[in-house]
């Protein structure tokens, strides 16, 4: 079995997490859901906000020990201001990850849709759509966050399916060599292709 944390950082609103574990078959949920910081908190300390984003993180690696964690790369078009922010957490994110031995791989949001939704430019609802259909789920993830952090893990795990079977390259930074582009949406509408997971 092969164990999965998916995490969505995020500069202000709810940190999105799940975990997806794969069989190489299928795919299922252990858990999932998105952390919010009080605004109060948030305004009396940033590093009290980045805190429970480390002790959430930590919590879930100790409790689900996933083999590896994926982790949404941040958005090049973000404001200077907010990128710093999202920084901040992913920080503490690899963080976590350091702490207790597990490999961090990263994604950008575009790869993550096209794997998951069939193209870069899939919005929220499509992701909630494809995710919950993916994953064989009994209700839409929510919030979004949730969703998108499943799905980070999803890309994740059809990165490796690709690594094992044909030998696709790591690239330097840590990152994939990969191009799913409808590689898992392929089996949520019906169509086939090589080494895609199923819930079917």
């Amino acid at each position: 079995m092969f164990r999965v944390l998916g995490v969505d950082p995020a500069s202000a609103g709810p940190t999105g997490y799940g975990i997806v574990e794969s069989d190489g078959k299928t795919c299922r949920v252990l858990h999932y859901g998105a952390l919010r910081v009080a605004a109060k908190r948030q305004k009396a300390s940033r590093g009290a906000a980045l805190q429970d984003v480390h002790k959430l993180l930590c919590d879930l690696l100790e409790e689900f020990a996933p083999q590896a964690m994926a982790v949404e790369s941040v958005f090049t078009a973000l404001n200077m201001r907010t990128a710093l922010r999202l920084a901040e957490v992913r920080g503490v994110v690899l963080l976590a990850a350091e702490q207790h031995g597990v490999e961090v791989f990263s994604y950008a949001p575009r790869e993550v849709k096209a794997c998951v939704a069939g193209h870069g430019q899939a919005d929220k609802k499509q992701m909630q759509a494809m995710v919950r259909a993916l994953l064989a789920m009994k209700e839409t993830p929510e919030p979004s966050d949730a969703a998108d952090a499943l799905a980070v893990a999803l890309c994740h795990i059809q990165a490796e399916q690709l690594q094992r079977r044909f030998g696709v390259q790591r690239a330097a930074s840590g990152e994939r060599k990969i191009n799913p582009v409808g590689a898992l949406a392929g089996h949520a509408t019906g169509h086939r292709a090589a080494g895609i997971l199923t819930n079917q």
